[in-house]
């Protein structure tokens, strides 16, 4: 990959999640691809449970968003890109994301994984009392 290939990827993404339906998710991704939501959160394994995640998440094609990324580093067939979302007009949720990607030799992600960040979001979790 190279950051060209890595910037019409993350094109692609966006055009696909503001797409109706999830049949284009074929498109950028491989069929056993995994999706992991979270550095903690377990991974989300195939199309058909990826597609059942984005309808679940998204509001659908119409939802109102603005979508910016910065292509970090690409290393062979890795690459980490940060991105912002700003959801709603006027905007209701923001986040900064950094996404971490693998792709196959077609181009298509076989491993991608976010770690979000919101406005107010602790640095880091809370400590148990009497700790």
């Amino acid at each position: 990959m190279d950051r060209q290939q890595v910037a019409d990827w993350l094109g692609a993404y966006e055009r696909a999640w503001r797409t109706p339906g999830t049949d284009g998710l074929a498109t950028i991704f491989t069929a056993d691809a995994s999706y992991r939501q979270g550095p903690y959160r377990a991974p989300v394994v195939g199309l058909p449970d990826i597609a059942g995640m984005w309808d679940d998440e998204r509001q659908g094609p119409d939802e109102v968003f603005h979508m910016t990324s910065e292509i970090v580093a690409v290393e062979g067939d890795t690459a980490v890109a940060r991105i912002e979302v700003r959801y709603g007009d006027p905007v209701e949720q923001e986040y900064r994301d950094v996404w971490i990607m693998r792709f196959a030799e077609d181009g298509r992600c076989l491993s991608f994984e976010e770690w979000p960040f919101w406005p107010a979001q602790p640095i880091a979790a809370a400590r148990p009392e009497g700790a």
